[in-house]
């Protein structure tokens, strides 16, 4: 008897969406702990930048463990548990990483000891959650829709960064610990709450073990046969140093709003959702006129490339802005350095998806993409807060210093350019069933 009646059918538009709000909710935790609470750290309590960097760079070393955890939902069939123990512990880490906030005004050895074990949980959270999701998406969605699929959750996330940042930004000032920590657990608990319903049922209860067999072997062979694969191997290169370009600027837009503009903590949190906006509009464009990858306007690499280049000319801009002041139409440039962001991102995404399709370990190849993202987060985070901290020390003038690190930043777009430029060439938007698929074994 054929095996197709056990195949669950592919889920359409309305499973998309429920997909995205788990994206979106995963979302709404991380970039208060990125955001928010670093710029609490470094202005309110007035810790060096590199503190909040080190405690973020901790929380993407955990997403080293993104290709075990994706190996791990490959065997077992099933991406659901992943998901919700994923986001249980992320919400965890994030009600943690505002307490540890709190307490770091009263003492700084048990905050400091707290926001460790925070930061552990949200990266350990973000990595079981995440890297399952996207494995869902790439196995229950037909291979036509993954790339718009792809681009429809990262829209939602951003759209979730947004919400967050715009409301959030409202009822933390003025800024008191206690306020910090009833906002994020507000966060916390919906964001948990939304996930829960969202993914419920959306996979079969028993995972159909004969029409998709687990792949055999270990990790260590399902990753060396992923590398194996040139245009693979070029491409998680790319994730990794268009993540350290991205990942630079990071934790230190929402300070240089504080300390060079003078804007309070609601005020520069606003101006992460202006910035977040800006991505949301950038993956829509790049989505829309680039045809997800049917050429309407340029391919997925054209896209790619010219995100890339704009990004870069938007950090000079800011770095710019820096020495010019208060006069300076800072709101603009967020938001055009977003929309940048964006163009470059959703590219990415989708050709992302493109390579992921097509095999039995979708859950191993996006867990080596996330893990290659991870480090670059790690690194960028903490190369950029102690890079502002050093240029803060040698430079007088905070606009200068900063200004400094932002071209930094741009010159690394620069090379994801020049690398984006080696990926897929004018890629279809669907690639071949087994075309990237791992070697056999």
């Amino acid at each position: 008897m054929s095996t197709s009646v056990n195949t669950p059918a592919p889920i359409g538009w309305l499973g998309i969406l429920r997909l995205g709000l788990v994206q979106a909710s995963l979302g709404a935790v991380v970039v208060l702990t990125t955001s928010a609470i670093n710029r609490v750290m470094v202005v309110e309590l007035a810790l060096p930048a590199t503190i909040p960097g080190l405690l973020v760079a901790l929380h993407y070393a955990v997403q080293l463990s993104r290709p075990a955890m994706g190996h791990g939902s490959d065997r077992g069939g099933r991406r659901t548990p992943w998901i919700l123990g994923g986001m249980a512990v992320l919400a965890l880490g994030g009600l943690g990483a505002a307490a540890a906030t709190a307490l770091l005004a009263e003492s700084l050895a048990l905050g400091l000891a707290l926001a460790v074990l925070a930061f552990l949980a949200v990266g350990a959270g973000v990595g079981a959650a995440g890297t399952s999701l996207l494995a869902l998406l790439a196995t229950r969605v037909a291979p036509h829709r993954r790339a718009p699929a792809a681009t429809i959750v990262w829209l939602m996330m951003i759209a979730g960064f947004v919400a967050t940042t715009a409301l959030a930004g409202r009822f933390l000032d003025p800024y008191s610990p206690g306020r910090l920590l009833a906002v994020t657990a507000t966060v916390c608990g919906l964001a948990l709450l939304v996930a829960a319903a969202a993914i419920w049922r959306m996979e079969p209860e028993a995972a159909p073990a004969a029409a998709r067999p687990a792949p055999e072997g270990s990790l260590r062979d399902a990753l060396a046969g992923i590398w194996r694969e040139p245009e693979a191997r070029r491409f998680t290169v790319f994730v990794f140093v268009s993540m350290l370009a991205y990942s630079a600027q990071d934790l230190i837009l929402e300070p240089f709003g504080g300390q060079v503009f003078g804007l309070s903590l609601g005020e520069t949190t606003r101006l992460a959702s202006a910035q977040h906006m800006g991505v949301f509009l950038g993956m829509v464009l790049a989505a829309l006129a680039g045809g997800l990858g049917h050429g309407r306007l340029g391919s997925l690499r054209d896209w790619t490339i010219g995100g890339c280049l704009a990004s870069a000319a938007a950090l000079a801009a800011l770095a710019i802005g820096g020495t010019l002041g208060p006069g300076f139409p800072l709101r603009v440039a967020y938001a055009a350095l977003g929309i940048a962001n964006g163009a470059f991102a959703a590219a990415a995404i989708a050709t992302m998806m493109q390579l992921a399709g097509g095999g039995r370990r979708e859950g191993t190849r996006l867990g080596l993409w996330g893990a290659a993202q991870a480090i670059a987060f790690g690194l960028g985070g903490l190369a950029g807060a102690a890079a502002s901290d050093l240029a803060r020390s040698l430079i007088a003038a905070p606009g200068l210093a900063y200004g400094a690190v932002f071209l930094g930043e741009a010159l690394l777009f620069l090379v994801s350019a020049r690398l984006a430029a080696r990926i897929g060439g004018a890629a279809p938007a669907v690639a071949a069933p087994g075309a990237f698929a791992p070697s056999r074994i």
